[in-house]
């Protein structure tokens, strides 16, 4: 009983870092294929409000480090020994795409930034693929 305690207090933390490197890692690389679309057949003239755009959705992307959304839902699944994969999927998933609906939060809607909620599959996609290492590596033991 002890030495499986001791092992999850082990375990879980390892875990949560792998997911949280693999979701920044898909979340970048769908955030530069992103860049590549959006400066594609753009003249050379409009280069500055491409890189302004590009900017306004970065302010977005750099939150994407916080992890406390993620956190909250590892804890809820490991103290309620919840084992669906389903689970960590969906919660890695919802954390994640939370984070730029957070931070638009009190803010009106613009012109020019009413298109960064459209990210939110690139998010979400990033969660999933955390939740998904997650729960391989420590939630199907929770």
């Amino acid at each position: 009983m002890v030495w499986s305690t001791l092992g999850r207090m082990i375990v879980v933390p390892i875990a949560f870092v792998i997911a949280a490197l693999v979701a920044v890692a898909v979340l970048l690389s769908l955030g530069y294929e992103r860049i590549v679309q959006a400066t594609t057949g753009t003249a050379e003239f409009a280069y500055i409000e491409v890189i302004i755009d590009l900017l306004q959705h970065g302010a977005l992307i750099a939150p994407a480090v916080t992890i406390l959304p993620a956190l909250a839902l590892v804890i809820v699944g490991e103290v309620a020994r919840i084992r669906s994969g389903l689970y960590y999927v969906a919660a890695g998933g919802m954390a994640v795409t939370a984070i730029p609906v957070l931070a638009r939060f009190g803010q009106q809607a613009t012109a020019s930034g009413s298109g960064s909620l459209a990210l939110w599959h690139v998010f979400a996609t990033a969660g999933f693929a955390g939740g998904l290492v997650y729960w391989l590596i420590a939630g199907r033991r929770a």
